[in-house]
């Protein structure tokens, strides 16, 4: 299955430009959202933005933005599903066929001296996860990326084979759970120290 649709939105922008600028050169439509859309625009290279898929504003202080069925039923669609491909269509969604998400630095934030509870608040992630959990539940027809690390194997194995096999896709899938579980685990972890300390 070629590649033609990916979604990337990240935190950690390591390498994304260059992850971007191949998708591009392979024929691979992108949309972003906020500081990365910003990020691979200014590098020339076409991207469409997220709210141009959804038809909806990014609200709430970009609290939410993805969380449309524009996006996940272009995730989580089973493509070897009739009544999923036949919504699709009914709803006029395109499938997204990569994800890159890493989420927003919730770790480094509660690091800074004097944080505010606010602060902390404002850096746990929503819409992230979702599509991280969205496109780690379809493995098999969506490759989810979290770690800027995979971005030069996954240039290889696409500029090789055009696609991931069953074996990377499950293997992506299971870091990205990971990705997540250590996640809400930091946040958990976070509020259980707050409570500790009567704030």
């Amino acid at each position: 299955m070629r590649i033609k649709r990916a979604l990337l939105s990240v935190s950690d922008k390591t390498g994304i430009v260059k992850l971007a600028q191949f998708l591009h050169d392979i024929g691979v439509e992108i949309i972003s959202t906020g500081g990365t859309m910003t990020a691979i625009r200014e590098a020339g290279i076409p991207v469409t933005y997220v709210s141009d898929v959804t038809g909806f504003p990014e609200i709430m202080d970009g609290r939410v933005k993805t969380l449309n069925p524009k996006i996940h039923g272009g995730i989580l669609a089973v493509r070897s599903n009739p009544e999923h491909m036949a919504a699709l269509e009914k709803h006029d969604i395109k499938p997204i066929d990569l994800v890159v998400v890493n989420l927003y630095p919730f770790k480094e934030t509660i690091a800074k001296p004097n944080v505010t509870e606010a602060e902390a608040i404002e850096n746990i992630d929503i819409g992230g996860p979702a599509m991280v959990r969205a496109s780690a539940k379809n493995f098999r027809d969506v490759i989810i990326v979290t770690n800027p690390a995979r971005y030069t194997s996954l240039i290889a194995m696409l500029q090789q084979y055009g696609d991931a096999d069953i074996k990377t896709r499950k293997t992506l899938a299971k870091e990205a759970f990971n990705h997540t579980s250590e996640y809400d685990a930091m946040i958990c972890e976070y509020l259980t120290k707050q409570l500790v300390e009567g704030k």
